[in-house]
């Protein structure tokens, strides 16, 4: 292929990226139920056999003018003109029933409301996803379905994973070059993490390959991007979980900056916590931001809960690793384990020694891996073990994690971070955790 031809082959696939971002934007605003351009929007939900949350929005947009085909580039200007300018319907009330409970709610400023349910018998236990009627009251009714994930008595854990530089590359920050990875790039560089679809297929099935295991996915992005996100996940048979923890970023055309919300992850593990309080957690993130953070006082304000803590090492930062430690040290003290992995596999590994994966997700792993790219030599495992919990904290307290980590990478900065595993000898079994229930 000559110059011209590579740059007309590029010209015509750029052009179909940016179709596609666009169908996929434009997509929600096709989906008015009411009179008068108003939506009835919800979000997948989740609960336990004996109550049951969910998020939805009604907002009013303008009417559409007509299907359009995915080439149609004006037809998709108009409608993300049309989600642009949508409006949030304040105050609407809308009732939501399912299994014999029912509740009504008003919606918040910006259009959103939150249903929670209490249900006078448990649901079939043979069931874990139900659905939810809800019914938009007025004049002219709207009426829509939500999914709820009801984890089921076979589950053994729950997994909490942040979405951005977790599952995938380039987070809410970046927007742009997030679509970019999702619709442009070829299919092999259009995937998450290597390994990470097969990894939270193997969490999510457990040992028995049938436990089901609640996979819950917190991020600070906004509610908006929630179809992208979704359609990755569905595009990569990452486990959708009960729905894909967002925030609404109140953007408006007189305050164009995001809300504060400082709180928001912990606030919505805690009430996970709650929930499923019979169940221990593992929690997934990354060292590239806040994670660190927020797991340590997680593991500080629930001594017992949290099973294991798998950190995806993205970061080299002065400051990233005096969090680590902090995470590792708290970690450590509860007596659970932590694994900062350079890779998929690191955590595929430390998951099947806890016995929360079967032996043979490893090799499911490292296919994956491989599939997208990602082979060559794997970076070693270093290991921060001591007997008890107690010592194992007081070694990283005098250095032993930061010693690894700089021992590791030998003083070259492009060097492969290393597999570093924190854990005490005596950390009990999954099976064996007050609280968790047994394998079946």
């Amino acid at each position: 292929m000559g110059p011209g031809g590579a740059i007309s082959w590029w010209a015509a696939r750029r052009k179909r990226a940016a179709a596609r971002i666009l169908d996929l934007f434009a997509r929600p605003v096709r989906r008015a139920h009411g009179a008068e351009g108003v939506v009835l929007q919800p979000y997948r939900g989740y609960g336990s056999r004996t109550e049951a949350f969910l998020i939805g929005r009604v907002f009013r947009q303008s009417a559409s003018h007509g299907a359009s085909g995915r080439e149609d580039l004006a037809a998709h200007l108009r409608d993300i003109a049309r989600r642009i300018a949508r409006r949030a319907v304040r105050g609407a009330e809308v009732t939501a029933r399912c299994h014999g409970a029912e509740q009504r709610v008003a919606t918040d400023r910006d259009g959103y409301f939150r249903i929670h349910l209490t249900f006078p018998e448990p649901p079939p236990a043979a069931r874990p996803w139900l659905t939810v009627d809800l019914r938009l009251e007025g004049a002219h009714p709207v009426e829509a379905e939500a999914d709820v994930f009801i984890a089921p008595e076979r589950s053994r854990f729950v997994v909490i994973s942040d979405i951005d530089d977790t599952v995938m590359r380039t987070g809410v920050a970046n927007k742009l070059a997030m679509l970019w990875r999702l619709f442009v790039e070829d299919a092999e560089d259009r995937s998450p993490f290597p390994g990470v679809a097969a990894l939270y297929r193997a969490l999510h099935d457990g040992v028995s390959e049938r436990e089901c295991n609640p996979m819950l996915y917190v991020s600070r992005a906004p509610w908006g991007i929630y179809d992208v996100l979704d359609e990755f996940f569905r595009l990569h048979r990452i486990p959708i979980g009960p729905i894909l923890f967002l925030r609404e970023w109140g953007l408006r055309w007189t305050s164009p900056l995001p809300r504060r919300a400082e709180d928001h992850k912990q606030i919505l593990i805690r009430n996970m916590l709650d929930l499923y309080h019979d169940l221990p957690f593992v929690l997934i993130g990354d060292s590239g931001q806040h994670d660190p953070e927020i797991y340590r006082q997680i593991v500080d304000e629930h001594p017992g809960r949290v099973l294991a803590v798998l950190i995806r090492n993205v970061s080299r930062g002065e400051d990233r690793v005096r969090e680590i430690e902090g995470l590792a040290a708290a970690v450590a003290s509860a007596g659970s384990t932590l694994v900062l992995a350079a890779d998929s596999v690191a955590m595929a590994e430390h998951a099947s020694r806890l016995g929360l994966v079967l032996p043979s997700s490893i090799a499911a792993v490292e296919a994956d891996m491989a599939a997208a790219g990602a082979q060559g030599a794997r970076p070693g495992t270093l290991r921060v073990e001591r007997p008890t919990a107690a010592g194992t904290a007081e070694a990283i307290a005098q250095g032993a994690l930061r010693g690894a980590l700089r021992d590791a990478i030998g003083g070259e900065p492009e060097s492969a971070p290393p597999n570093v595993v924190v854990q005490p000898r005596d950390a009990p079994h999954p099976d064996a955790r007050k609280g968790g229930r047994a394998a079946p």
